[in-house]
């Protein structure tokens, strides 16, 4: 059993994979003040409440684009199981070719994401990572990365309307009762969600235009659960595409 975590800017995920698949995925807050201590603990009391004992741990895996919690992190991790987590970076064998200008620059989540997706679906593809920012990333038919998009996140969106404004009030992610909202909430809504599905729905477009062929398109990341149901495009919904991702790498690195 590996113990799998991606530390994003918003949302840590972890979860443990064994030979059968998935055996929990939790999201614990990004908190960049955070000590090894306060990390660790958040990992046992997630192993707890499924049942695993950190003493099945076999192996661990970590991807980050945090820089400032990627070595805390770590030895959250080495205090729970004893042994330093596999890092995804340089060095690190994905089974990935990457075209873009340099591949040095390419988030390590967006390489996670596209590995899993080479392993699960058929290519060419979009993998779509709603989080803090809403990333889009193709992958042609050769399973080569290409490229792909980085557009702002629907939380951090929402965050600067709401800061910019005296009488907007903070709302939830939930979908809108209609497109037509008939109060300030509801049209809050229905403004925001319903303007990232659509945003969605047509990049999807331009880049199956710009790379001539039409696409496997699959989301993941904490937003996307609320966002895909609200697309029209044909969408696969993977809330385990990052671990996938990362027990594949660890698979191909483990000695």
């Amino acid at each position: 059993m590996i113990l799998a975590i991606d530390i994003g800017n918003t949302n840590i995920v972890l979860g443990c994979i064994d030979a059968d698949g998935i055996i929990f995925r939790e999201r614990v807050y990004t908190n960049q003040l955070a000590t090894d201590l306060e990390y660790a603990a958040k990992i046992k009391i997630a192993m707890d409440m499924h049942g695993i004992d950190p003493a099945g741990i076999d192996g661990s895996i970590m991807s980050s684009v945090v820089p400032s919690v990627t070595n805390i992190f770590a030895q959250a991790v080495k205090k729970l199981t004893g042994s330093e987590p596999m890092i995804v970076g340089p060095g690190i064998k994905t089974g990935l070719s990457i075209l873009i200008d340099n591949p040095a620059q390419l988030g390590s989540d967006l390489v996670v994401d596209a590995v899993a997706g080479i392993n699960e679906y058929p290519a060419p593809m979009i993998v779509i990572d709603m989080g803090t920012a809403t990333t889009l990333s193709v992958i042609d038919s050769q399973k080569h990365y290409l490229g792909g998009m980085i557009m702002t996140g629907m939380s951090v969106s929402t965050d600067a309307l709401i800061s910019r404004t005296a009488q907007l009030p903070k709302i939830a992610f939930e979908k809108p009762k209609r497109v037509i909202g008939t109060n300030t909430v509801d049209c809050l809504k229905s403004g925001i969600m319903y303007s990232q599905a659509c945003a969605i729905d047509g990049v999807i477009d331009r880049l199956e235009e710009d790379l001539g062929e039409k696409c496997t398109v699959i989301a993941t990341g904490g937003l996307a659960g609320v966002i895909v149901p609200l697309c029209r495009k044909e969408i696969i919904l993977d809330d385990d595409l990052l671990l996938k991702g990362l027990m594949v790498i660890y698979n191909k690195n483990k000695k």
